[in-house]
């Protein structure tokens, strides 16, 4: 593989900024020094840019198998690695669902032949396939999903002694999506009967509420300390369930640990009137008071993870009536971006977007040579200029459906090159696609 030399960035790792070369060679950071003259295949001056960890996204649904006219791996991975998202980990929820290792097998041979970042994918639990999750293999998976509020297919697991047998025999971390199924069904009820059929997307909130998210996060919490699982809570959507986690001990010693998401960390209740169903997800996006509580306990360090839950539908979808139309948006390309915004508006630090996006996110999952700019590790490296602001529109939007719930913001910060497993994939708009990404492997 041919070298790379990065000139004077101004590297962000492990809580300090400095300014450095870095020498990349047979996919991985050979050197890292004040300057290094050793000649190279390529050279790229980084004076003025800032060399981030590439983007470790631990949640997303890619759509393929099944589902492939919303999304699929190739387009949509192409775009996450435009968006300095260097690896990602992605959803059984597709069709078929993933629920047997020769299905999981199946998307880790697609990804191999289709995927430009690295990648990982979850195996899938059922009410009834348990014996197949107790097969995966924790060195090359990075975890178990579980749907604990309604999915695809067969993917809701309700079933108690189901859950008890999860929680007891897992081998491997268990990603769970919280939302207490009875209360959505109670609070759609109600509303049904108030309005009908001709309920708004305001009420999202109200329907897939607070209360829902709570109920089942603390369940889950409560299993995983029944069992001493290891138990990685999705998505946290409201200030309520921020309290059910801790910060007073390392991210390497917890048992469990939770995520937030880009849209839950930006949009609130008042952008219904003007977004609609664009920002329709599960859970809900709610309260701004929520939103603020979110933001504060990911810098706090009870929430330890930031991803995206990237999960596309086409227009037509998006276009129909709140009941009809379905929960979930693309984010990939764009995560990244809002939360360099967040930074120009103070809310937080670029240490902490490199420490929320790349370092927590091996660290939890225990991923090999990963996550971190430390000579010997993989080079997955983001190159991004503070200072070239874009504005999302039409024509520049990378993912399959064609549309974002950001498009008409200007953000202030640029995606400027991605080094995936050391090959420069992505510079400027313009890709190079020569190289795939490589299968994540773990330390467990």
């Amino acid at each position: 593989m041919s070298s790379i030399l990065i000139k004077s960035a101004t590297i962000v790792n492990e809580n300090r900024q400095t300014v450095a070369d870095v020498l990349v060679k047979d996919g991985h950071i050979e050197r890292i020094d004040a300057t290094i003259n050793t000649a190279a295949t390529q050279e790229i001056n980084a004076e003025g840019l800032y060399l981030l960890p590439g983007c470790i996204d631990d949640q997303v649904h890619f759509r393929e198998p099944g589902l492939t006219p919303k999304g699929d791996i190739y387009t949509e991975s192409r775009a996450a690695v435009a968006g300095g998202i260097t690896s990602f980990m992605e959803m059984p929820n597709t069709v078929p669902n993933t629920l047997t290792q020769q299905l999981l097998q199946d998307k880790y041979d697609i990804a191999a032949q289709k995927s430009l970042a690295n990648y990982s994918f979850y195996m899938g639990a059922s009410n009834d396939n348990l014996d197949e999750v107790l097969q995966t293999d924790a060195l090359n998976v990075c975890g178990v999903k579980v749907f604990m509020g309604s999915s695809t297919g067969n993917m809701l697991v309700d079933n108690p002694k189901t859950l008890e047998n999860l929680f007891s025999q897992s081998p491997m971390l268990i990603a769970a999506h919280c939302e207490d199924e009875q209360t959505i069904k109670d609070n759609l009820a109600h509303f049904k009967q108030l309005m009908g059929e001709n309920i708004t997307i305001e009420y999202h909130p109200k329907i897939r509420s607070a209360e829902a998210c709570y109920l089942s996060s603390s369940m889950a919490i409560e299993l995983a300390k029944k069992h001493c699982a290891r138990l990685h809570i999705l998505h946290i959507s409201t200030a309520k369930e921020t309290e059910l986690f801790d910060n007073t001990i390392p991210l390497k010693d917890k048992k469990i640990t939770a995520e937030a998401c880009v849209h839950h960390l930006w949009f609130s209740d008042g952008d219904y009137a003007t977004k609609g169903n664009l920002i329709k997800w599960n859970p809900a996006v709610k309260t701004a008071q929520d939103r603020d509580a979110i933001l504060q306990a990911v810098l706090d360090g009870r929430i330890d993870v930031i991803a995206t839950d990237h999960a596309p539908h086409t227009a037509d979808e998006k276009a129909q009536s709140y009941l009809q139309a379905p929960s979930g948006g693309p984010l990939v390309q764009h995560a990244l971006p809002a939360l360099l915004a967040m930074y120009n508006q103070g809310k937080i630090t670029l240490e902490q977007i490199a420490e929320k996006t790349a370092h927590n996110v091996a660290t939890l999952f225990q991923i090999e040579k990963r996550g971190f700019i430390r000579e010997g590790y993989w080079a997955d490296l983001v190159l991004v200029d503070l200072n070239k602001p874009w504005q999302v529109a039409k024509q520049n939007i990378l993912y399959k459906c064609g549309w974002s719930p950001f498009e008409g913001t200007t953000f202030p910060a640029s995606i400027r090159h991605t080094l995936v497993s050391g090959h420069l994939a992505y510079t400027d708009g313009n890709f190079n696609e020569t190289l795939p990404g490589q299968r994540l492997t773990f330390i467990r």
